[in-house]
């Protein structure tokens, strides 16, 4: 379906232009704009793509320390590409994003297209290098002193955590929280003041309890590093 020169654009080094960079929770991280994603794959596939939002849906309603309304959401985004003939390949994917802001109409709006956004780049991503595949894998830039004590089973706590072996820019709703994820063997694990309370927000990025250890906890998605 695609051209020879398509499967070379798809794995060219990607142009550090194009590459942003974020601080958050004491973490530096890398990550693509939404629209150079869209121009990426425009200039590729020559137009001949499209998206369609197959669900979008409120998950999560909180008020942070500064009195702001913090509003979660979760897409699920499908994109369609197509060659000369019109045959065509489908990506599809999850996408968590947050709004935060004094008025809730504008949370709600921040939070929606910042979910979209999250979706069909993930979506994209599936492509290769050029969408930003390779930017899933991050390094701390600081010591993390709120790691659990003690992690049950599979899950046991490691001393030294400087390699990080997943995108944190995913998990920028639950930062902006005041909560932290740690790599912990194999497994996320949420850390911070108050997780209960914030238990919608960390339910909506994957996230499960364990009742046992008292933590949120999910594995860690294979293949992306």
């Amino acid at each position: 379906m695609f051209s020879e020169n398509q499967l070379k654009e798809f794995n060219k080094s990607l142009d550090a232009n194009r590459v942003k960079t974020i601080d958050k929770a004491g973490m530096s991280f890398k990550y693509l704009e939404t629209y150079d994603v869209i121009n990426e794959a425009n200039r590729i596939f020559n137009y001949m793509w499209n998206y369609t939002i197959t669900r979008l849906q409120e998950v999560a309603r909180e008020t942070n320390q500064n009195s702001n309304h913090v509003i979660t959401f979760s897409a699920i985004v499908k994109v369609k590409i197509y060659d000369v003939d019109r045959n065509f390949i489908e990506r599809e994917d999850t996408g968590v994003g947050i709004g935060t802001a004094k008025n809730i109409g504008d949370a709600i709006d921040n939070a929606s297209k910042s979910a979209v956004s999250d979706s069909l780049k993930r979506c994209l991503r599936t492509m290769g290098e050029t969408f930003g595949n390779n930017l899933y894998s991050k390094t701390s830039n600081v010591s993390n002193n709120n790691q659990p004590t003690q992690i049950q089973q599979n899950y046991s706590q490691s001393s030294n955590h400087q390699q990080q072996s997943f995108n944190q820019f995913e998990y920028d709703s639950l930062y902006r929280l005041g909560l932290d994820i740690v790599d912990q063997n194999g497994y996320l694990i949420v850390t911070g003041e108050d997780i209960f309370s914030k238990k919608d927000s960390i339910k909506a990025c994957g996230f499960r309890w364990d009742g046992n250890s008292k933590l949120w906890y999910k594995p860690i998605e294979q293949g992306v590093a």
